[in-house]
């Protein structure tokens, strides 16, 4: 496959990753992308490298390949740059998951147990084991579970971390680069038309994130991946507070959920600059990138249940972003039957950070046809959710 020349659209950070795992495989690698390298998505995300938010099955499984791959992938950077490693600030710092009604707890329980036969590390803490992991947590607990395996990485350096490297071994980067459409022989595509020109490759990586949709359709091979709006607080610099990733039981419900309304759970965590991030809400409002402040007021609301003392805290700055949606909730990540020599990377929604290097893997060996760590066909681009009906996702309306 060397000299395989292979265009990767999209420079966020699970293109950055499929960059950087295809030029390291020897392909002739092209990075393309309409704004800034990891401006968009991944600028506005958490970092969230997890576990413990996914229930027995290949979003898990991908998940588990995933964590894995970071920590060896981060030290290979290292040796080549530790600025860019440190960068990524990779703190494995654990997740701590509340419940404060006897529901949650319950469900809670059912969830953790399931996950432990998929091979999850899920730990139950009580009240005393809690006051000194988080000693500012809400008290008003029903159940809690330590999850060791939770980690997470600065979204925007770690993106650029993955892209360096893919650089530093021949990739090339087109930003200010709009695809328009595609360039056919047959039910081939050979290249793309761009706001800079044309294109060619022998292989195209649909990696736009939330845009993938929009991208697809361009392309002629549309896949049903919509945004979903997600916000978050941010506030003023801190005494050490947040030890952990600590979110309430709720969380996990709306992860999984397909509600178009708002839904909104409390997830708390500190940064290295010592600023705490407060999430989180999800919301189906199309492209509307609007602040709005009830939804702002529900999340704070939420976060200050689970850390009362976070009350009169200030904070200096909002912002919101787009999650890649699937109907099925599942990636989408191989190669489309419909159009030969197109593939697909996206579609994690609020996973993609955590789920990129495993991502990247799964793409290379598949397009390499070599032995996989998993089995692919849940990603499979040709299921009913990601080519039904609804793959329109240019009819997504704002509100």
């Amino acid at each position: 496959m060397y000299g395989t020349r292979v265009a990767v659209l999209g420079a966020g950070i699970v293109g950055a990753a499929c960059a950087r795992e295809l030029t390291r495989a020897g392909l002739e690698v092209t990075v393309v992308d309409r704004g800034a390298a990891a401006s968009a998505t991944t600028a506005h995300g958490e970092g969230n490298v997890l576990v413990s938010d996914k229930g027995p099955g290949p979003e898990l499984e991908l998940a588990q390949i995933s964590r894995e791959l970071w920590p060896d992938l981060l030290a290979e950077i290292a040796q080549r740059s530790a600025d860019a490693a440190r960068a990524v600030e990779w703190d494995p710092k654990g997740g701590i998951v509340v419940a404060t009604t006897g529901s949650g707890a319950q469900g809670l329980a059912r969830f953790a147990a399931d996950q432990r036969a998929a091979g999850v590390r899920a730990e139950v803490l009580d009240a005393d084991a809690l006051a000194a992991a988080e000693p500012y947590v809400t008290r008003e607990h029903t159940a809690v579970l330590h999850y060791p395996e939770d980690a997470q990485v600065q979204p925007a350096g770690a993106a650029t971390a993955l892209l360096g490297d893919a650089l530093s071994a021949g990739a090339v980067l087109r930003t200010g680069c709009e695809v328009l459409g595609a360039v056919t022989r047959g039910d081939r595509i050979t290249g793309v038309r761009t706001s800079t020109g044309r294109l060619e490759a022998d292989w195209f990586v649909n990696a736009a994130g939330p845009w993938s949709g929009e991208l697809s359709t361009r392309l002629g091979a549309p896949v049903d991946v919509r945004p979903r709006r997600g916000d978050v607080l941010v506030t003023t610099p801190l005494p050490p507070t947040v030890f952990h990733k600590v979110y309430d039981a709720d969380y996990v419900g709306a992860v999984g959920s397909s509600a178009e309304d708002l839904q909104t759970s409390a997830v708390v965590e500190s940064t290295h600059g010592g600023s705490v991030l407060i999430g989180s809400s999800r919301r189906r409002v199309g492209f509307d990138d609007r602040l709005r402040p009830e939804v702002l007021s529900a999340i704070a609301a939420k976060a200050l249940r689970l850390f009362p003392t976070l009350t009169g805290v200030p904070v200096m700055r909002t912002y919101g972003g787009f999650r890649p949606y699937v109907p099925d909730h599942l990636p989408i990540i191989g190669a489309d039957p419909r159009l030969r020599g197109l593939w697909h990377a996206g579609g994690h929604e609020g996973a993609g950070i955590g789920l990129s290097v495993g991502t990247a893997r799964l793409l290379r060996t598949l397009m390499l046809d070599e032995p996989t760590d998993m089995d692919a066909t849940p990603f499979r681009v040709d299921r009913p959710a990601v080519l039904g009906e609804s793959a329109h996702p240019e009819s997504e309306e704002t509100a």
